[in-house]
């Protein structure tokens, strides 16, 4: 939301915003637009007739009083996407969407068309290198967009790639995730349906065919689209490096890993579709090291590297694990994985994790009091974690104490050490672990 805030700032438009609290890096960012409001909390007598439009983040909800003096009012309110969609009338508009590899997809097409010259709007879940902001709104004449499947807003429950209307969509797979929105698989299933057919007349739909669920949905829809499916492009791992053959021509890469090649194909398929050449999209691919906390490289020191990882979900784990399998087969792996989300602290959803860890020389799987209690969920026992993970090896704990202790004092030669969560370890100071363990 503070993206967006500053993009239309950027833009010339008059921009006001409330919130209860205001954090890093939210805080500095709008600051050094001058629209970081001077106090937090919720401000009806802010919101009067002149205003042409509210935009409603996930974090408002429906009782917020500012929300309720607009609905007075009967003023403009859009969520999030619904207000992308305004600013993109008129625009080309590509959305990527899928339950994993959504972020890196996105990037990765922003990434070659940056360094190729083309003029662009963008909408990305991750931080990125070369890229100032997260939401880039302007008078390009296409747009990429990260599509979401969590809900737009608490007025509208709709996922948000839902709104966008695709002229070329991408969907890179689907792995049943947020369970606490999504009950049932087949109701998560539907919403990607309802994406499906939100595609614009004679677009385009790309669409990950190793994924065979995904393939037989695509598959049973029919409509006034065309419909292009792919999978991992020619490729060689030599000496800890990929090279990946596209038409022909090769070019080795700095990411790794058979999701990213999937990720680098439906990217490669979009940028072609926009009218890139082959030579340019492999010129400018091979530059790009990933979007902030996607197989992340921390620190290096001899046959020692640690990598963090936004890897919170069982299908992201999984691919995350054997991506550093068959980058390193000659070195251990050693797994951290943070239970983070509302779906991972769940019980009855551990048993989607089963088996995702096994290839790891070693795991530990890490969860806390405190983000049980901020989901306002119940305790959650150590053996129903290592029940629903049926690794025999694994080791549990939910003290970030001991986690710091137990990561310490491994050792780590010819090692690498993955750090998986969508959260933060409870507060554990990475850069200082990581620094002692390569010094």
């Amino acid at each position: 939301m503070h993206q967006l805030a500053i993009a239309l700032a950027r833009k010339g438009y008059q921009v006001t915003g409330s919130d209860d609290e205001i954090f890093e890096p939210a805080r500095g960012n709008l600051a050094d637009q001058g629209i970081l409001p001077s106090r937090t909390g919720w401000f009806p007598d802010k919101i009067t007739p002149d205003i042409d439009a509210i935009i409603l983040g996930m974090h408002a909800k429906e009782d917020n009083p500012e929300l309720r003096k607009a609905q007075e009012l009967r003023l403009k309110t859009y969520s999030f996407p619904e207000y992308i969609f305004q600013e993109s009338r008129n625009k080309k508009r590509v959305v990527i969407g899928g339950s994993h590899g959504k972020t890196t997809t996105t990037s990765m097409i922003m990434h070659v068309l940056r360094g190729a010259g083309k003029d662009f709007d963008f909408l990305v879940g991750a931080k990125l290198p070369g890229f100032e902001y997260a939401v880039h709104i302007s008078d390009a004449p296409v747009i990429i967009c990260e599509g979401d499947e969590y809900p737009a807003s608490a007025l509208e429950k709709k996922p948000k790639f839902h709104f966008l209307f695709p002229h070329l969509a991408v969907l890179t797979g689907i792995a049943w995730d947020h369970i606490n929105v999504f009950p049932t698989f087949d109701f998560y299933l539907e919403q990607f349906r309802i994406f499906i057919r939100m595609i614009e007349p004679g677009g385009l739909l790309i669409y990950n065919e190793t994924d065979s669920v995904l393939k037989a949905l695509v598959e049973a829809e029919s409509g006034n689209f065309r419909k292009s499916g792919y999978g991992i492009p020619e490729n060689r791992v030599k000496e800890g490096k990929t090279t990946v053959g596209l038409e022909g021509h090769f070019q080795e890469l700095r990411v790794f890993g058979e999701h990213n090649l999937l990720n680098l194909q439906a990217a490669w398929l979009v940028c072609r579709e926009l009218g890139l050449p082959v030579e340019s999209f492999l010129e400018q691919i091979a530059g790009f090291s990933g979007a902030s906390k996607r197989l992340e490289l921390l620190a290096e020191k001899g046959n020692t590297r640690v990598y963090r990882d936004f890897a919170h979900a069982p299908s992201k784990v999984k691919a995350s694990i054997a991506a550093m399998k068959a980058q390193f087969p000659d070195r251990k792996l050693i797994a951290v994985l943070e239970l983070h989300t509302y779906s991972s602290l769940q019980a009855g959803f551990m048993q989607e994790y089963r088996g995702v860890l096994d290839p790891a020389d070693r795991a530990l799987v890490y969860y806390s009091a405190h983000a049980l209690e901020l989901k306002r969920l119940p305790p959650l026992d150590p053996e129903t974690v290592k029940k629903g993970f049926e690794n025999p090896k694994l080791l549990v704990i939910s003290s970030a104490q001991e986690l710091s202790g137990w990561l310490k004092n491994q050792r780590y030669e010819n090692s690498n050490l993955l750090l998986m969560s969508s959260g933060n370890f409870d507060g554990l100071d990475i850069a200082t672990f990581v620094k002692e363990i390569t010094a």
